[in-house]
């Protein structure tokens, strides 16, 4: 008999995923100063062949730490690399070789991070850049729009997987997929999930929760007016991808590209049975061809 509480689930065939790997990789590493904190960062800047001039994006990083090992981002600027775009892929606050601690800090703190990497690539004379923007994965899609909002002559913002709603639902949601993964029912994982959410602001990562818990990215969408795309898994267990979909087109704002990828989670993965890709082949296309079409113009791409 299987409990009431639980349902039977199938065990998802392991797969075997292909990244871009860090020794693989063509890059330099740079320091750089967050002079509003008084923090030291760094990171490894990704430069095209050729003499430019390039543009250039700047990545804000999801949840957690950082790793520069990190498959999913070093396929992503290792594709737009190649493609002509210079990528500044930072060591998160409290990561690796950068000063700081993202445990404690809000996404506005974390905005400047990204703010003073901008800075940073606009100010090298020795390397020709012609437009600087933005991409932020997971979680660094809801810092995306706040450096947006306050950042001036950025060129693009690209929100991967960055959810729209306010992360106390985002918690929510995430812990009831959490208890579907478990074997709970749908509705009892649901019930279940808040309690659970609790806990977690509460007492396992109250620190983290006391300093971004209250976050709603709506209100910095709004004042985003630079071209920005938005990318989602359809079947994403970490971030409402639906939802999220609704709520900023409901905006109204042409300058935001909403777009689902079929089949995928939350990492942008090639669908089962369409390739194993850590990050899809036509996301990457999508973003390279998004960031050249953004930037072109006299500066940038003919």
């Amino acid at each position: 008999m299987v409990p009431v509480l639980l349902a039977r689930f199938s065990e998802r065939p392991r797969r075997d995923m292909e990244w871009v790997r860090l020794e693989d990789t063509r890059h330099e590493e740079i320091t750089f100063r967050n002079q509003s904190q008084d923090l030291q960062l760094s990171g490894m800047l990704f430069v095209p062949q050729g003499e430019g001039p390039f543009p250039a994006a700047v990545i804000i990083h999801g949840s957690g730490t950082s790793h520069r090992a990190s498959g999913w981002y070093l396929t992503l600027a290792h594709s737009l690399q190649q493609n002509g775009i210079a990528v500044l892929l930072p060591d998160k606050r409290g990561s690796e070789q950068s000063e700081g601690d993202w445990r404690t800090a809000s996404f506005q703190d974390l905005a400047t991070d990204t703010l003073a990497a901008v800075s940073f690539l606009k100010s090298q004379d020795h390397l020709a850049i012609s437009h600087v923007g933005v991409i932020g994965l997971s979680q660094g899609g809801h810092i995306a729009p706040v450096v947006a909002a306050q950042a001036q002559d950025l060129a693009f913002l690209v929100s991967i997987v960055g959810g729209a709603v306010p992360m106390h639902d985002l918690l929510v949601y995430e812990e009831t997929h959490n208890l579907l993964e478990m074997g709970f029912l749908p509705g009892i994982a649901h019930l279940l999930a808040y309690p659970s959410s609790w806990m977690v602001r509460r007492f396992i990562q109250d620190e983290f929760w006391n300093a971004i818990g209250n976050f709603d990215p709506i209100p910095s969408w709004r004042r985003v007016s630079i071209p920005s795309l938005v990318l989602y898994g359809s079947d994403d267990t970490n971030v409402p991808s639906h939802q999220s979909a609704t709520i900023l087109r409901s905006l109204g704002k042409p300058n935001i590209d909403v777009r689902i990828y079929e089949g995928s989670g939350h990492a942008l993965e090639s669908p089962p049975g369409l390739g194993n890709s850590i990050f899809r082949d036509d996301a990457l296309r999508d973003i390279r061809n998004f960031v050249l079409d953004a930037t072109a113009g006299p500066e940038g791409r003919p």
